[in-house]
């Protein structure tokens, strides 16, 4: 059994990652961290892909991390925490160490692209480790370059915005179904706007007997353009326009977990972004109302698995 984050109080007081880091002002992927180490294990083993947050927080010589980490290389990270995992239960098995929680952090270019082949892998050898993609959305760390996580009209430098094209064509990939597909026990969204859900829903993915995932929005301030002070309104924006729905898959059972029943425009979402200034143009008109009906669908997608899971396994879903 997990025990549900209730309240701040009960969190550890130390701290994750160290002042210092290079990390931009308002950078999502730091509020991820916090959030996800402080609801672990306070003795969690870290890997850690290459991107904005390992380059940011480990420049030689020195470290940000409070926690045991691996720097691993952009694809690899998977098979990291499956080596950590294997190493451990030997030890453990021989009496010389026990075994730890082991939490992964990838960014959408490491998880959704570079890194999904060592991903597969260790989800279906069953692995048991907690793999968090903390998704901005784009290859931040190199040039803001497009990836299979960047949505429908995003500007990116690789999508650009003119007479040829409005931002990215196409929709980003479903990340969270494709990991699904390979039937682990705990799989789920989250939003650094929502601190309880995340932090329950990583109490809950640590208390599994195998491979889990959690796929958390993390706005970039420089990819997305925006204030850095408008981080968390970002994140709540993307969840209260149903752009980004809360959800999470449980032994097959979807389950919407912060439920949007009088969802915001996605226009109000959008806006607040220069990634998406171009798509407010007349002669983009109808990429906005693409992005509208992708927003409305896949929302209905996902309350209509909740309930066909829900009667397939007698589960309850909200």
């Amino acid at each position: 059994m997990y025990e549900q984050v209730k309240g701040l109080k009960e969190l550890p007081a130390d701290e994750p990652l160290s002042p210092g880091h290079r990390l931009c002002p308002g950078c999502g992927a730091s509020i991820v961290v916090r959030q996800v180490l402080l609801a672990a294990p306070k003795d969690a083993i870290v890997a850690n892909a290459t991107g904005c947050l390992e380059v940011s927080t480990a420049i030689y010589p020195y470290s940000a991390w409070n926690r045991p980490w691996a720097h691993s290389a952009f694809e690899n990270a998977a098979a990291v925490a499956s080596g950590i995992d294997a190493g451990l239960k030997a030890l453990s098995r021989r009496g010389e160490a026990r075994e730890h929680p082991i939490i992964v952090f990838g960014g959408d270019g490491g998880t959704y692209d570079i890194g999904m082949q060592a991903l597969s892998g260790a989800l279906e050898r069953g692995h048991r480790f907690l793999y968090v993609c903390y998704d901005n959305e784009a290859y931040m760390n190199t040039g803001i370059q497009r990836s299979g996580g960047t949505p429908r009209g995003a500007w990116t430098t690789t999508t650009q915005v003119g007479p040829a094209m409005a931002g990215k064509q196409g929709s980003k990939k479903d990340l969270l179904s494709i990991v699904v597909s390979h039937r682990v026990p705990y799989a789920a969204t989250a939003s650094i706007s929502h601190w309880r859900d995340l932090m329950t829903k990583v109490r809950k993915a640590l208390s599994k007997d195998g491979p889990t995932f959690l796929h958390v929005l993390a706005p970039c301030t420089r990819g997305w353009r925006y204030d850095p002070e408008k981080t968390i309104r970002m994140a709540r924006l993307a969840v209260e326009t149903r752009f980004f729905p809360l959800y999470e898959v449980e032994g097959g059972v979807y389950r919407v977990t912060f439920p949007v029943t009088s969802p915001k425009p996605v226009e109000e979402y959008l806006k607040p972004q220069g990634r998406y200034s171009h798509l407010f143009h007349p002669e983009n008109a109808s990429e906005l109302e693409t992005i509208r009906k992708e927003v409305d669908d896949n929302y209905a997608r996902i309350e209509k698995l909740s309930q066909l899971t829900g009667q397939l396994y007698g589960q309850k879903t909200a």
